[in-house]
């Protein structure tokens, strides 16, 4: 694709987001969720391959379908209220639909079951871009729409963690865990959000360096599934070392970077006396972490074959840029000493 072409489409993309975060208006904030789905379309349909055509049509069904039940409860708002502003949603049924609308953009369970299947026909870059720049807009709205439904956020980011983690399990494809890995973090975000919004921010800030982290990996080794990464350890020994703490770090273990929003999310759900939700959004981290150390296990604890095949992707260097890398690979393991100031700024 023209490099043109492609920057025009990445500015529509910063376009997009740009109108969402600074319209109080339903009408300007679903304008630009639209231009953000018209302007990566074209992105992930560029590889003209079936599986990516596929992908984008899902893709654009799933959020058009969405966006007519955002663009119907914003109507009815106005309808029943006479207001257009997004912070003045009193009515309970489009409040609810709204939600709904959020979660399917974003593919929080149940309404999550396209997000595997499109981010599996994707790119490696434009599944990052899906994974983590088409959440900001959304998340903006989430933000600002006060819920009067409280249980339906729970049961939402409940039901995502435990989807999250149960679909990853038996996955051999990198950007089908990645996706079940995106709906179980989104679900700790939403079981949060109603009571702590700044913690939900902290909890997506985390979680857009932790996978830019891994889906830099995945491109620096070229590896889309668990064996392809079997040869990593000959292109890049110290990335390969460097794999397992990224990912037990979106596991969520102490010392590293991902324990930090887990362990305040849970602190949070214990204060406001939902002690079961945080034991069961607790478990279901377990889960998660097992793809996450199948992957490890993959990458740095298998001997490769030694046919050619095998031996083949060893002598092909990538020439991608490491600064990048390193610099999110960093922050994905080291930002767990910031914590008491964290905590500080969020209860200030």
């Amino acid at each position: 694709m023209n490099p043109y072409i492609i920057a025009t489409l990445l500015f529509s993309l910063g376009l997009g987001t740009t109108i969402t975060f600074a319209s109080s208006h339903w009408l300007l904030a679903w304008m630009g969720l639209e231009i953000n789905t018209l302007a990566i379309i074209p992105l992930m349909a560029r590889n003209h391959h079936p599986r990516a055509v596929e992908a984008t049509t899902k893709y654009f069904l799933t959020q058009a379908t969405a966006a007519a039940v955002l663009l119907f409860a914003s109507v009815s708002n106005a309808w029943v209220t006479g207001q257009w502003d997004i912070s003045y949603m009193t009515h309970p049924l489009p409040n609810t639909l709204i939600i709904l609308a959020l979660s399917l953009k974003i593919g929080l369970a149940p309404l999550h079951t396209w997000m595997p299947e499109v981010l599996q026909g994707l790119d490696l870059t434009t599944g990052l871009i899906l994974s983590t720049w088409q959440k900001l807009a959304p998340f903006y709205l989430f933000l600002q729409v006060a819920p009067m439904n409280h249980t339906l956020l729970i049961v939402l980011g409940l039901f995502s963690t435990l989807v999250g983690g149960w679909g990853g399990l038996n996955q051999t494809q990198l950007r089908k865990i990645l996706a079940y890995s995106s709906i179980a973090h989104l679900g700790w975000m939403i079981l949060v959000l109603q009571f702590s919004p700044r913690l939900t921010l902290l909890a997506l800030l985390t979680y857009f360096v932790m996978t830019f982290s891994l889906f830099m990996v995945f491109k620096f080794n070229n590896s889309t599934t668990l064996n392809s990464l079997t040869t990593s350890w000959a292109k890049a020994p110290a990335l390969t070392a460097m794999l397992p703490l990224i990912l037990l770090s979106l596991g969520g273990l102490p010392p590293l970077t991902g324990f930090l929003p887990k362990w305040m999310i849970l602190l949070e759900l214990t204060k406001q006396s939902l002690a079961l939700i945080a034991t069961l959004a607790a478990l279901s981290a377990l889960l998660s972490l097992f793809f996450y150390l199948r992957v490890s296990y993959a990458m740095t604890l298998t001997i490769s074959p030694n046919n050619t095949t095998g031996t083949l992707p060893w002598r092909l260097n990538s020439h991608l840029p490491s600064t990048p890398l390193a610099l999110a690979a960093s922050l994905t393991t080291c930002l767990l000493p910031i914590a008491p100031a964290t905590m500080a700024l969020l209860a200030s």
